[in-house]
């Protein structure tokens, strides 16, 4: 049989030993290691921010984000129903309610021309969120913050290393969030960041992170935070990354045009947008849409599963996830663009170590499947 070609694995090499290896050797390992002010300095300043606090997932990090702005109870947040639970879950758990914008059928990312109707006297904050490969058109997201006075926190955990208009993703609104999962661009196994230019949310993100210790009474608190601070070891990791993230995005990309020479034309079968007037795809990941008359991504992902091809789905869109409709956080609106995606779509393996031989197979079993 031939060999598993996983939808996602890590480029780690002797760099990221090396530093590991001094974590190790000073007994640096915790929060409290020299590589973790270190990585936050570096990473903020890759995206043109003045702080950088790290955390422990980019969940840690969505929470941290939305809290450390004070949203609650009785305030809506404007967001994508296409994405993970983690962008709604970290408002819900705050006591506001997520507004729902549906996707945009060719980019994917969230319908802005959709948002201001949206907006009522509740709405505090818009979070705009990076999809797959291509950044939300944020020029037209700004203007409309800006023109009712709403905060911007933009996730950017699927797009570290991408553009808009020559300006790095997460580098726009009030704050930005990334993951350092293992499937993203790069990697501390588990591991997120938090970004901003306003010092206040950057020591009220601290603060949080660090289960509210207080600097002079550390055992009194006065707020309940989370212990979600990033280990030394992990920043480690982190620093080694980051040093080689433009040749990562070159060969993210590099497999993105192999995928389409390979995938393009085929009847029945959709590519991802290659760009658009604000930004080229980095392929974070290659997602694909399957005519629904042809066949379902269910199916044809588990033809490849038995051809030993990894695959992964789709996000389902928040407005149907059974957790939130039994907390009856949304009405029964439907959002068509998203619920189709979910139907129609799944990506291929596009970890950094994929083959031209690995693209090449992948898309061969694909077509026969399709054709």
């Amino acid at each position: 049989m031939d060999k598993f070609i996983p939808v996602n694995e890590p480029s780690l090499g002797e760099r990221e030993k090396e530093l590991l290896i001094e974590c190790i050797d000073t007994g640096w390992i915790s929060s409290e290691g020299p590589f973790v002010e270190r990585f936050e300095n570096s990473f903020s300043n890759k995206v043109n921010r003045k702080y950088g606090i790290s955390c422990s997932s980019g969940t840690a990090a969505l929470d941290l984000a939305v809290a450390s702005l004070n949203i609650g109870p009785g305030d809506e947040v404007i967001m994508p129903t296409f994405t993970i639970i983690s962008c709604a879950s970290s408002v819900i758990r705050r006591g506001a309610k997520p507004v729902l914008i549906d996707a945009d059928p060719k980019t994917w990312n969230m319908n802005v021309k959709e948002i201001e109707a949206s907006i009522t006297s509740k709405t505090v904050a818009i979070m705009a969120v990076h999809i797959y490969g291509l950044p939300v058109d944020m020029d037209p997201l700004l203007e409309i913050a800006n023109k009712y006075k709403l905060i911007v926190i933009e996730d950017a955990a699927e797009l570290i290393g991408a553009k808009y208009k020559n300006n790095p993703c997460g580098s726009f609104g009030h704050i930005s969030t990334f993951s350092f999962y293992p499937n993203k661009q790069i990697t501390t196994g588990e591991g997120g960041m938090v970004v901003t230019n306003d010092i206040q949310i950057s020591n009220r993100c601290k603060s949080l992170r660090n289960l509210c210790f207080q600097k002079n009474k550390r055992f009194i608190h006065e707020e309940l935070g989370w212990n979600y601070r990033m280990t030394n070891l992990q920043a480690a990791l982190g620093i080694a990354q980051l040093e080689k993230l433009e040749s990562i995005i070159k060969v993210k990309i590099k497999n993105g045009e192999i995928y389409n020479q390979f995938l393009e034309g085929i009847r029945g079968l959709e590519t991802p947008l290659k760009k658009t007037s604000y930004a080229e795809n980095i392929y974070w990941v290659y997602g694909i849409l399957i005519n629904s008359e042809i066949s379902t991504a269910e199916e044809i992902m588990g033809k490849l599963k038995v051809s030993n091809i990894g695959t992964r789905p789709f996000f389902y869109p928040m407005h149907k996830q059974p957790v939130f409709k039994e907390m009856g956080i949304f009405d029964n609106k439907p959002f068509p663009i998203s619920e189709d995606l979910y139907k129609k779509g799944f990506y291929l393996p596009s970890g950094l170590n994929l083959k031209f031989e690995n693209i090449k197979k992948v898309s061969e079993v694909l077509k026969n499947f399709i054709q």
